[in-house]
C-alpha cells in the first residue's frame, strides 16, 4: 500500500523534514511503500503553491495518508486531508 505523509513544514525548524523521514521510516517497517513529500526536495526557496503542486500529486498516487502530529494548523496538510477524505481514503493519525 502507498501511505502519503501529511503534516506541517513552515515555519518549522528544517522544515519538518525530520519528522517526515521518521514516518517514511515507520511506514516502510510495516511493509507498505511510504510517499514522502520532503523527500527529493533540494529547492527551498520556491513559494508554497509550487510545493503544494508537487506534493497534491503524490497524493493522488496514495491508497491511504498518514498525518504528522501538528497537522492541524498547517494550511497545506489540512487541504491534503481534506482531498483524503472526499476521494475515500484511510487518514491515520501518527503519533511522535
Amino acid at each position: 500500500m502507498k501511505v502519503y505523509i501529511a503534516g506541517p513544514m513552515t515555519g518549522l525548524p528544517d522544515y519538518n523534514y525530520p519528522a517526515f523521514f521518521r514516518a517514511a521510516e515507520a511506514i516502510r517497517a510495516l511493509g507498505d511503500e511510504p510517499l514522502n513529500p520532503a523527500e527529493g526536495v533540494t529547492d527551498l526557496h520556491q513559494p508554497w503553491a509550487w510545493y503544494m503542486r508537487r506534493a497534491l500529486r503524490l497524493l493522488l498516487d496514495a491508497d491511504a495518508v498518514a498525518m504528522l502530529p501538528g497537522w492541524q494548523s498547517s494550511r497545506g496538510a489540512r487541504l491534503e486531508y481534506v482531498i483524503a477524505q472526499q476521494l475515500g481514503m484511510p487518514v491515520i493519525e501518527l503519533d511522535e
